[in-house]
């Protein structure tokens, strides 16, 4: 066992891949689906002997330099695994291609929910597969962002470092080495996210949904995947239910919410956290807009609005707002009472805007990040403030002027990098696939920010994926990767100096 436990970080996530595959077998089985069931058994037991083979043949492994190592496995696991776990769902739907089976594995792994398939179309098991996924892909982004990210100075990390982008390994390197670091975080963080998950689950069953969508949207929560087996969430139990999972999108906005040793004054830094403050600014601000954009449609149409309607279309602007701000997607159903009464669409471009800020730093969520967010504002601040006083000092000492400064320096070039690959993928849409600049566009920070239900609400038409070509899914999968590892990680792992 100890030799098993010393194997390659892409050993051991195809071990755990193969021992997950266990949760829907015995689901189908206890629903009396076993045509689904032995679909996901027998790849267990391969793919389980595949891999005390390839442990066994690779303990005796020396890494040279353990960082570059497990950043290759990161682009492997997002990239390559997926080719593991879409052979039971292949084998569990078999009227279609593993290809496709394939993308909407690299969907769920990456945490961005896109589906190519109709939820009554697949089994109840498989959507528990699919929801397992996105829940394990969130912990492993959890579990890397604080392992392996950070030490490297890469995803966000490096707006409050000191050292340069992707060189900050070799002093980490020195003193833990990443497997150990990997094993010390998982074990840290895996009761607080197993615990959520289980809380929310009982939470949502208490308040009336079913034992399987409910386990599925607490997953999907946390994960911040959107996965829902109903295709919306409009069709579990109702305001209470997204109650309970707006209180767990928080977890999504900071990552002083579960980790102890950045909160150097206990829960009290909770409040003077950046990234948790301007989530909720934001979050605020947004659903106001949203909400005064319908009513003064109604207003001026002469339209009389309950005040029950008019509560339920301000909770569902807020919670709308904050699920597509950590990059889950899950729209409220209150939300379509204010489209009811006002005759409005959805706002796309507000939630496409959502999406691409993203949640906090080291979170299940996508996108840009806040941190990187708060640091161009904080130097816009500060340049404004120079234009009235030029000779005036800025405050908040040394590592305030280094935020303002190197922070957002490192911040704009992640936007600019991000910018141009969404320009880069709507481009290859446009060519490839044959999209209208809409639907590349909302296809394309879909899969980018990692938030896939805004392929069904952003546009005035969802986009249809089942039509794409080969070529456009292939594109797609890509970009799910590149969104979830982030391009300033892949552009430094391409760096000759991390090579060295």
């Amino acid at each position: 066992m100890k030799r098993l436990a010393e194997a390659p970080l892409i050993v051991s996530l195809m071990g755990l891949g193969a021992i997950a595959m266990i949760v829907p077998a015995v689901h189908a089985l206890l629903v009396n689906d076993h045509e689904t069931s032995r679909a996901f058994l027998y790849p267990c037991l391969l793919f389980f002997i595949l891999f005390v083979m390839v442990a066994l043949a690779t303990t005796g492994m020396k890494i040279r330099r353990p960082g570059r190592s497990h950043l290759i496995s990161i682009v492997a696991c997002l990239a390559g695994l997926p080719l593991m776990l879409a052979v039971p769902f292949a084998e569990a739907v078999p009227d279609t291609r593993f290809f496709n089976a394939y993308v909407e594995m690299v969907s769920s792994l990456t945490t961005t929910g896109l589906t190519l398939f109709e939820p009554d179309r697949l089994p109840p098991s498989v959507h528990l597969w699919r929801a397992l996924v996105g829940w394990m892909g969130g912990f492993f982004i959890w579990v890397i962002a604080v392992a392996i990210l950070a030490p490297l100075n890469l995803g966000g990390f490096e707006v409050t470092s000191d050292s340069e982008i992707g060189q900050g390994a070799r002093e980490a390197d020195r003193q833990l080495d990443n497997a150990h670091r990997m094993r010390r975080y998982t074990v840290q963080l895996l009761p607080i996210y197993v615990g959520l998950t289980m809380v929310l689950w009982l939470a949502l069953f208490m308040v009336g949904d079913p034992p399987l969508i409910a386990i599925c949207h607490a997953m999907s929560t946390l994960s911040t995947s959107g996965i829902s087996p109903l295709g919306a969430l409009e069709g579990g139990a109702g305001g209470r239910g997204e109650a309970v999972i707006a209180l767990f999108l928080l977890f999504a906005l900071s990552r002083l919410t579960f980790l102890r040793e950045d909160r150097p004054e206990g829960w009290e830094s909770l409040w003077h956290d950046p990234e948790l403050r301007l989530g909720l600014l934001i979050t605020g601000a947004v659903a106001g807009l949203l909400f005064l954009r319908h009513w003064m449609v109604s207003f001026e149409e002469g339209l009389e609005v309950p005040l029950l309607d008019g509560l339920r279309a301000l909770w569902g602007a807020i919670f709308t707002t904050l699920s597509f701000l950590t990059t889950t997607g899950f729209v409220s159903g209150d939300w379509e009472v204010a489209r009811a009464w006002s005759g409005l669409g959805a706002p796309g471009v507000l939630l496409l805007g959502l999406a691409v800020f993203g949640g906090g730093v080291a979170t299940t969520a996508g996108g840009v990040k806040l941190l990187r967010v708060h640091a161009l504002y904080q130097h816009s601040m500060r340049e404004m403030e120079k234009l009235v006083q030029p000779s005036s000092i800025g405050s908040s000492g040394r590592q305030g002027r280094r935020f303002r400064r190197q922070g957002a320096f490192a911040a704009w070039v992640f936007f600019m990098l991000f910018a141009l690959s969404i320009a880069v993928v709507m481009m290859g849409f446009s060519l490839i696939g044959g999209l209208d600049f809409e639907e590349a566009m909302i296809l394309t920070i879909a899969s980018l920010s990692t938030t896939g239900p805004l392929t069904e609400v952003a546009g005035s038409a969802p986009v249809h994926l089942a039509g794409l070509s080969d070529a456009a899914r292939s594109l797609l999968a890509a970009a799910m990767v590149v969104g979830r590892l982030e391009a300033l990680a892949l552009i430094a792992f391409l760096n000759p100096e991390f090579w060295r």
